[in-house]
């Protein structure tokens, strides 16, 4: 018998530490190549922070601030997966069923909530920063 991997702690994992891809490796193991670019944001980060010449910290920050965009759209795509293909997926010889409830309904919620959040305030700055120069801020 494999183990049974949980949709529910999968897109916790997204959702908190989705900038990380730690929800990737929980579900595909230490070699996952888009958990590995995940964790690649943060020395992308410490790179343009070194190479710029006093760079706004928004550059910085923004290789960190598309991974998580991208755990935020990968916790989604994780809670809306029905049941049943989530079990054939990755669950095939667990010999337990996945059930659901509500706490995956408040992820999803709080998901789109930060989310979508996130997305927009990453967009403003950018064309903040890209047409003004920085002017708002």
């Amino acid at each position: 018998m494999s183990t049974h991997k949980n949709k529910i702690l999968a897109t916790a994992l997204a959702f908190i530490l989705g900038g990380l891809g730690i929800h990737r490796f929980y579900l595909r193991g230490g070699v996952d190549r888009l958990g590995l670019l995940h964790v690649c944001s943060l020395p992308a980060a410490g790179l343009v922070y070194g190479l710029g010449h006093a760079p706004n910290r928004f550059w910085v920050l923004l290789p960190i601030f598309i991974s998580c965009i991208a755990g935020f759209v990968e916790a989604l795509a994780i809670g809306v997966t029905p049941d049943e293909k989530w079990d054939a997926r990755f669950n095939p010889a667990s010999g337990r069923q996945s059930r659901s409830n509500w706490l995956l309904a408040v992820l999803l919620v709080l998901t789109m909530l930060v989310g979508a959040t996130a997305v927009i305030a990453t967009i403003s700055r950018l064309f903040d920063l890209l047409y003004t120069g920085g002017a708002y801020g």
